[in-house]
């Protein structure tokens, strides 16, 4: 047992105000809830000129994203507004007939059984990395966050625009998103104060120069790709140019398929990135954790790199990331907007409510999970205690709009962690004090100092087996 306790972020008081959530939401959007909300059940509140229902059960989780879908399948105007300038009508925000044109066309691209595809650009761009921390002074001082920002950045931007993008390019890539959340507004007053929803929204200037930037990139990029049709390079942007609709047979325009770039490259490296810079902290302060970590990829690599056939071998490193999920969902708070009058239980919801439904609170509901707060990857091994329902456990979401990515994204964590794990152990810098950084996704603060520290060469046999005793510390709600 470890005592283990990150920071909270500024809590509600017991009774707040719309005032106090909207003040603090400002700021971390988890702030918005007070500390009975990991245990509430479905709901209501009213948020200034707004009605809102937090959906923090199971069945009403299904209530919303899958039975009933239909009547709340459109993201909530801060949703759609706060990424609007950035991915235009891209399927993360789109609905009805676009997002169900755009999901016939993308998903099949990025479907699981193109994995093959896509897994030795993930190992070979993470032992990029390794080789480079390698001819570093060690033990060398690396900014955890930054880095695996631009190992996924790479990752995806190789899959989407081929092999031979460079890492210069992901970096590009990897600022301006960066650039971009840091500078949107999160929480949109036009809509809680129930003003008309055309009315335009005013960004800050630096947030159109970061939108500009990103999209003069994914302009440059698409128009290399154009230009060298003839290869026979494989890259899910050149599947994307060849795409018909199945239905129309029309082809994707030019600013659609920016659109749909600019959303696989936002969604397929920022939340990664995210949650394995989570996993590399929690591993730092969990040394019995990180030691059966190392058993199994001695035991199940020996050394080499991984392949996609390891993946299913790699039941605890597999663990440890759905643990580190369950704790730092990436996206921890998802809203809908209710398109018709809808009933729950009982319960009335209004055409224009807001639905919100937060992993953040769901995953640590005290009334779903035995010790919520504590870091216990045995929960997902074989035999240990699972969610009672799926729509408890919900990092990609769930129902028609879950993540597209899902299986690449769980399978280029797993390999990012075997390849790197094997050769480095990552320290917290000491002083350091790691923050929960709500703002479209979340984050450990703006920086993630760390040391690396070298492993000793790989054991023909490992020691600790990992499942053979039950590890856990508490990583309470900060």
């Amino acid at each position: 047992m470890s005592d283990f306790i990150p920071p909270y972020p500024e809590r509600l008081p017991k009774t707040p105000t719309p005032w106090q959530r909207v003040r603090l939401g400002r700021r971390n959007l988890l702030a918005a809830f007070e500390d009975q909300a990991f245990e509430y059940g479905f709901v209501s509140m009213k948020l200034l000129a707004r009605e809102v229902f937090l959906c923090n059960t199971p069945d009403s989780v299904q209530f919303a994203f899958s039975t009933n879908n239909d009547s709340f399948e459109r993201k909530s105007p801060a949703h759609r507004k706060t990424l609007e300038p950035l991915l235009g009508d891209g399927l993360f925000v789109s609905d009805g007939d676009t997002w169900r044109r755009r999901r016939r066309i993308v998903t099949p691209i990025i479907h699981i059984s193109r994995l093959s595809e896509f897994v030795p650009i993930m190992v070979d761009t993470a032992h990029n990395a390794r080789e480079r921390w390698a001819r570093l002074d060690t033990p060398a001082e690396i900014d955890a966050l930054s880095e695996m920002a631009q190992l996924t950045a790479e990752i995806i931007c190789r899959t989407v625009f081929g092999r031979r993008l460079g890492r210069d390019r992901a970096l590009e890539v990897v600022e301006g998103f960066t650039d971009y959340q840091r500078r949107i507004g999160q929480i949109d007053m036009v809509s809680l104060l129930g003003l008309p929803e055309w009315l335009p929204r005013l960004h800050l200037p630096g947030v159109y120069r970061s939108v500009r930037r990103i999209h003069r990139v994914l302009d440059e990029l698409i128009a290399g790709h154009r230009m060298r049709r003839d290869s026979d390079e494989a890259s899910i942007v050149g599947r994307l140019l060849d795409a018909r609709d199945e239905e129309t047979g029309a082809p994707l325009d030019a600013r659609a398929l920016r659109n749909e770039a600019a959303v696989l490259l936002m969604a397929g490296h920022e939340t990664t990135a995210n949650t394995l810079a989570w996993t590399w902290y929690i591993l730092s302060q969990t040394p019995q954790i990180e030691a059966a970590l190392h058993a199994e990829l001695d035991q199940v690599l020996g050394g080499r790199l991984p392949t996609l056939a390891d993946v299913p071998n790699l039941i605890y490193t597999r663990a440890i990331f759905e643990e580190v999920l369950r704790l730092y969902p990436p996206v921890p708070l998802l809203t809908r907007e209710a398109l018709c009058d809808e009933t729950f239980q009982g319960w009335r919801i209004p055409k224009g409510s807001l639905i919100v439904v937060c992993p953040w609170l769901l995953h640590r509901h005290r009334k779903l999970w035995s010790k919520p707060d504590h870091f216990i990857p045995e929960r997902f091994m074989p035999g240990g205690e699972r969610p009672a329902s799926k729509f408890a456990y919900i990092p990609f979401s769930v129902g028609p709009r879950i993540c597209s990515g899902m299986a690449f994204g769980l399978t280029e964590a797993i390999l990012c962690i075997a390849t790197v794990a094997q050769a480095f152990m990552l320290r917290l810098e000491p002083g350091h004090r790691v923050e929960v950084a709500c703002r479209l996704t979340l984050r450990p603060g703006e920086k993630l100092p760390m040391r690396l520290v070298a492993r000793p060469p790989t054991r023909a046999t490992a020691g600790t087996a990992p499942g053979d005793h039950t590890l856990s510390c508490p990583v309470h709600r900060g």
